[in-house]
This record gives structure tokens, sequence and C-alpha cells, in this order.
């Protein structure tokens, strides 16, 4: 079975989407029934010499284009440029594919170009129309352009989770027999930590073993970091004191009320905002959290909420959307628009002992069941059942 997998997504710095096109690319090559794995880029082919490299253990790893990186995010933010890029790559990319006909083509980002060989996109989400206020009107405009394109062209979909999968069957008329929802994974990085073990990057960061409410998210509207951050300013001055609220994430978008209460809660000395972490620093930050806190209004899956479980930290999500679905059982759930509720479920997270010794144990049991290798094995099975199709 000969594989095209898009890359276009994986780009610095590297969030939700890019983190599962990243761990899926650099597992594709260890599968045994796949004989070939060509990486198709923003503009051109990735061949193992450039962009990936054949590692001894892990597939591949992955080096992008620092260049090609900025125009990405450049070209992203402008009406205008996703205009002239969807004319351009539309042409430009099934040129490209016509050197790979009849390989299983998989964007792992929603869209899919004009192919001659069977396609799959993963969708992640639909929150672009069940919240589109929360989008910049760039991105809305792609997916008007875009989106129910791809979707006519794939013959198979992809989601992260059985509640996005029943959404787009409801919303599109998608077949149920073309839409399988396959987890995601979590990369075996994110474990629990001693405190010796976390000495150097708790230092780095000015951050104490177990002295922290963790939040990792994109500072964007449907992540609800302000009510997060006002709930958390209702708690006590001394247990804000004790277990200051940590966030970490990119800059994102349309969130000036979230930046002027970060900027508000630093200030008064219980907020600490540490933007983007690199990747290879985040297992520890996470294994040496009081506790995690992720209350979207609406996800496609919440890999945050997976990761934080697997570093053996309790966990507070939203009752809504997709997360009680991938919490399993092992999170505290609240209303993320109640903040009374967030407030309370707050100080039982981080006072509750014996709540919070259960909710370790189920949450590494749940994290334990999720790994980015079912993630990519249940994917090769959505590749082989297209192939079976067609013979």
């Amino acid at each position: 079975m000969n594989v095209v997998f898009a890359v276009d997504a994986i780009f610095a710095p590297l969030t939700g989407i890019g983190r599962y096109a990243h761990e899926v690319a650099i597992r594709l090559p260890l599968v045994e029934d796949i004989d070939s794995v060509q990486y198709l880029g923003m503009w051109g082919w990735m061949e193992a010499a450039g962009g990936f490299k054949r590692g001894a253990d892990t597939g591949v790893s992955l080096q992008m284009n620092p260049v090609l990186t900025y125009l990405r995010r450049s070209m992203s933010k402008s009406v205008s440029a996703v205009e002239v890029y969807d004319g351009i790559s539309e042409r430009w990319r099934k040129r490209l594919l016509g050197r790979a006909k009849g390989a299983v083509f998989h964007s792992p980002n929603y869209f899919v170009p004009d192919h001659d060989g069977p396609m799959v996109a993963t969708v992640h989400d639909l929150s672009i129309y069940r919240f589109p206020e929360m989008h910049p009107k760039a991105s809305r405009r792609y997916f008007d352009l875009s989106f129910e394109r791809s979707l006519k062209r794939v013959g198979a979909l992809i989601t992260d989770s059985e509640t996005v999968r029943q959404e787009i069957i409801a919303d599109f008329a998608v077949p149920p027999n073309r839409i399988t929802a396959i987890h995601l994974g979590v990369s075996a990085s994110f474990r629990p930590y001693s405190s010796q073990q976390v000495v150097e990057v708790l230092e780095r960061y000015q951050l104490c073993y177990c002295g922290y409410m963790l939040a990792v998210a994109t500072l964007e509207p449907r992540k609800k970091l302000d009510n997060l951050i006002e709930a958390y300013g209702f708690l006590p001055a001394q247990v804000r004191k004790k277990y200051p609220l940590v966030i970490v994430g990119a800059a994102g978008w349309l969130n000036e009320r979230a930046r002027k209460m970060i900027a508000r809660g630093q200030e008064q000395g219980w907020l600490r905002y540490l933007g983007y972490v690199p990747q290879a620093e985040l297992p520890k930050i996470y294994a040496a959290a009081r506790g995690f806190a992720m209350i979207s209004i609406y996800e496609g899956f919440g890999l945050p909420v997976l990761e934080a479980m697997a570093s053996g930290v309790p966990v507070l999500t939203s009752d809504c959307s997709c997360l009680p679905e991938v919490a399993g059982g092992a999170a505290m759930l609240v209303n993320p628009l109640d903040l009374d509720q967030i407030t309370a479920q707050l100080a039982r997270l981080l006072t509750d002992d014996d709540w919070r010794c259960v909710a370790v144990s189920r949450g590494l049991q749940r994290a334990a069941e999720l790994t980015w290798e079912r993630c990519v094995r249940q994917t090769c099975a959505v590749y082989r059942s297209l192939v079976s199709a067609q013979e």
C-alpha cells in the first residue's frame, strides 16, 4: 500500500492539529503493509533527505523550513491571501499528485486537493460552523471555499471523537459508514515525574513542584480562559497564593478580554502566563502541576486533557462537547459557563486529597488506553478499507 500524507499543517508553534499530523507522520513508515510514504508539504514534496529523516526508532523526524512557516502564518491572516492560496494550491497540488496516482492520500487537516486515488481527510471539529464568531474572517473564508468541496472528494473521513462524527452526520448528511471516529493518542513523554526529575525545567520558569494549577490552551475564545481566570480569582487569596494559575499556550486570536485578565492576574501575583512552551519541556510542566483545568465550550478532542491524565495530574474539564467522552470518567466535569460551579470545583480539585488520589489512578488508566500507535493502527485500517473497495 502506497500512502501520500499531507504535512502542511506541521509548522511552528506546533499545536493541536500540527501535533496530530506530526505524530501520525512519524509512525506511518513503521506500519508493515505500507510499502511507501510520501510527504506533501504546502508547496511541494518533502523527501527523506530534506524535510523528513528516517530515524532508528521513530520512523521519521521533522525539520521544517522557517521561511515556509512564516509564509504560512502570514497568509492565514488575510482573506484575500487565502482566496489566492486556494486557487493556486488547487492546481499546483493536483499537478504534484500526478506522480502518485493510485496512492492513498490522507490530509490530517480537513482539506484535500483533486487526486486520482483513494482519499481520506481528518475533520477535527466543526467549531468554525458552530461558533463562527470565535474564528478569524480568513479562516471562515477558507472553509467556505474548501470544506464541502473536500467532503465530496474523499472516500472516507476520520474524526477525533464520536461526538464530532455524529455532528458531521447531522450537519452535512455524510453517510455514517464513510466516517470513522479514531481517538488521538498521547506520547510516552507525558508521564509522572518525580520532583528531582523536573528541577531544571521548574527553575527555568520559576515554578514549584505541585505548587500551581495548570491550563494549556491557545488564547482563543472557545477555550473560555476568561471564565477560568475569573473563577480562579474568586478562590480565597491564600489558595491562589499557594497555587497560582499557570497558563501555557500560543498567542491565538480574538482574545482581548482574556489578555486583560491575564495582565491583571499577573499584577496581583496569582497568575503566570508562559506563552508557548517547547514540546521537550511541556511534559515536565504538566507532571509538576497540582491540577489541570480545561473548560472549553467546544473541542474536537481536547488533547491536553489526555496529556494531563497521562502525567498523573487530576483534571477539571467541561461537561459538554466531546470532553466527557475523552475523559472517560476520569476527570471532574463542570459547566464552562457557570462561574460559581467552576470556582467550587477548582477548590475541590486543589484540596480534596481523597478525590485527587482516585482521579490520578483513573486518569493514568484512561491515558494508557489511548496511544498514538493505536491511533495510527486504526487510521491504516481506514486506508485498507478504501483500497479494498477499489479492487
